[in-house]
């Protein structure tokens, strides 16, 4: 066991590590445990999800871009070949909504899909939403600025994102509410430790958006609009239009990863940024202070931890050598606290400048919704800090009781 850590054991020399990712104290703060790895274990063996991991900024920022390494493998090799067991039969909506996911293919389809769409998120593009985002922001708080609390994240931080990706889309307001149902029981799948019931729940809400997302796309080809939807079904790639598995993939794709990091983010870095205690008026100066604050928030507490990639083929990385197939994992979020990144890496310094974190990816699969990301936190976050001066805690936040994705399910704040 770990001097520090009783969820943790550490055997540096056959790196091996046997960590307890259920553990309340790993997953509310993973970020001590991040640093015994880099001290101890930086690539490691996890023996509970039983595969390689690696943290190092150096080891994971090569790995996102090495194309030897992918998102999928059935392209290249049958699961015959690979021992995989078949598809799981209450699966086949989810697997479906998947099978044409950005996050998940691979070139050449994910080449021809991806230029579809890449130019809406362009930050030219994306910057024309300032006015929109800052009015939704202002609107929201004008909302709750009088009751002296909030909860945050049902308040303010679940609502400008899914608000504005939908409106990207073309997906009306009012179905907000019900979007963040569907995203939620969707991303369950990517935790560790999910429940057949938690399969039966997305494999449900996949079949139900899937459903919408196909009604929307004939209402757009009947009425075409000014939206990223009748762009995607208009718009031919080498003399191709996407069919309709592939409009609806896409669609929930950029619906849930559009949305579901940065309310997470939000209610990230409002935590960090008030446990920090430093003053906000210096954070949110000037626009400079500002993008700095964002990108420090990004680095030490990442809203999303793992990506996982197949070996493509016989590979040696890293003094390993993986055989076609083989899976590994990539900790982004461990990566942003490399100490050989980041000089005294566990502490929140906005006015950093030591190069970029990890925490949209790298490589082909960056993510496409990095710029919006960014122009919704470096909004956000000055109006909140701005308009509720002083604000403070108000309880301790209830941190989300996984570890894949890192957020908050309450955030009680008080002025």
């Amino acid at each position: 066991m770990s001097q520090h850590f009783p969820f943790l054991s550490i055997d540096a020399a056959a790196r091996r590590v046997s960590l307890d990712a259920r553990d309340p104290a790993f997953y509310s703060d993973p970020n001590p445990v991040y640093a015994e790895l880099h001290a101890h274990a930086p690539t490691f063996y996890w023996e509970q999800q039983k595969q390689w991991y690696f943290t190092g900024y150096d080891q994971v920022n090569a790995l996102l871009r090495d194309r030897r390494f992918g998102r999928q493998i059935l392209h290249v090799v049958s699961r015959e070949e690979l021992g995989m067991p078949a598809p799981l039969p209450h699966l086949k909506h989810f697997d479906a909504a998947e099978a044409w996911s950005l996050l998940e293919i691979e070139p050449p389809e994910h080449t021809r899909l991806r230029t579809l769409v890449n130019r809406a998120f362009v930050s030219r593009q994306i910057d024309r939403l300032r006015p929109e985002i800052t009015e939704l922001t202002d609107r929201l708080i004008d909302g709750f600025e009088k009751d002296g609390q909030v909860e945050l994240l049902s308040a303010l931080a679940d609502i400008v994102p899914v608000t504005m990706i939908a409106r990207m889309i073309g997906i009306p307001d009012d179905m907000g509410p019900q979007l963040l149902k569907w995203s939620h029981a969707y991303v369950r799948m990517y935790m560790f430790g999910r429940t057949e019931a938690d399969e039966h729940a997305a494999d449900k809400a996949a079949a139900e958006f899937a459903d919408y997302v196909r009604s929307i796309i004939a209402e757009r080809r009947a009425e075409p609009r000014d939206d990223l939807l009748t762009h995607m079904i208009h718009t031919e790639h080498k003399g191709q239009l996407l069919s309709d598995d592939e409009l609806i993939s896409t669609t929930i794709v950029l619906l849930n990863a559009g949305h579901e990091a940065t309310v997470h983010q939000i209610g990230n870095a409002v935590r960090v940024i008030l446990d920090s205690r430093i003053p906000a008026e210096t954070m949110f100066s000037d626009e400079k202070a500002i993008e700095r604050t964002v990108e420090e928030c990004l680095r030490i507490c990442a809203p999303v931890h793992i990506f996982q990639r197949y070996a493509l083929d016989d590979i040696n990385f890293d003094g390993l050598s993986f055989k076609r197939g083989d899976k590994v994992a990539l900790i982004l979020a461990a990566a942003n606290l490399d100490p050989k990144k980041f000089s005294d890496p566990l502490a929140f310094r906005p006015d950093r400048d030591e190069g970029p974190n990890l925490s949209f990816g790298a490589g082909i699969h960056f993510c496409i919704g990095a710029p919006l990301a960014r122009l919704e936190l470096n909004i956000v976050l000055p109006i909140l800090f701005r308009r509720l001066a002083g604000m403070r805690l108000a309880g301790t936040p209830v941190v989300k009781d996984v570890y894949h994705f890192h957020g908050l399910e309450r955030l009680d704040l008080e002025w």
